[in-house]
């Protein structure tokens, strides 16, 4: 299934069916900041704030990081992950230099199947072959309480809502 999104105003296509409110999500491996490999069962009984975009070495992609990392320090049993393709060592080195230590950064770079599984694979225009941008609410059961498919790449999520399905 092939779906589309804009980049600058122009329309780009992300392959793969963006997983739906209802749904439980599907199990991946991604890739921690020391090269570990992590699971969604590593955080099993939490909810989830799944926070997906191209890259964090863009100014929305690392303001959204900020804005979870802020407003995840008052959220109980929930981790709030931002998922990039970002080797793990940049995505280390960000939240270094930001003070981020609320959020978790995992990254696709070994495992690109996370982008069709979840949807949120860019198949065309400048940034093919990243994630599109998105965000997921899991509850602890990984049952989908939200989601959001960013319907323009160069702007930020909706955070209240996000947020708001969380609690």
């Amino acid at each position: 299934m092939t779906q589309t999104v804009n980049f600058k105003g122009g329309p780009v296509s992300v392959d793969g069916a963006f997983v739906q409110v209802g749904a439980t999500a599907p199990d991946f491996t991604l890739v921690a900041k020391d090269l570990s490999e992590v699971t969604l069962a590593d955080f099993a009984g939490k909810k989830k704030v799944l926070n997906i975009f191209p890259s964090v070495d863009t100014g929305v992609c690392a303001a959204s990081v900020r804005a979870f990392n802020e407003r995840a320090a008052g959220l109980e049993n929930t981790a709030v992950l931002c998922i990039s393709a970002d080797l793990p060592f940049a995505q280390a080195r960000f939240c270094g230099a930001e003070g981020l230590e609320n959020v978790t950064t995992l990254s696709t770079f070994r495992t690109p199947g996370f982008r069709k599984d979840y949807g949120v694979d860019l198949v065309s225009g400048p940034l093919a072959g990243l994630n599109t941008r998105a965000v997921l609410v899991l509850d602890e059961d990984n049952k989908v309480l939200y989601g959001e498919l960013v319907a323009e790449i160069t702007e930020e999520p909706d955070y209240d809502a996000a947020l708001t399905a969380v609690k």
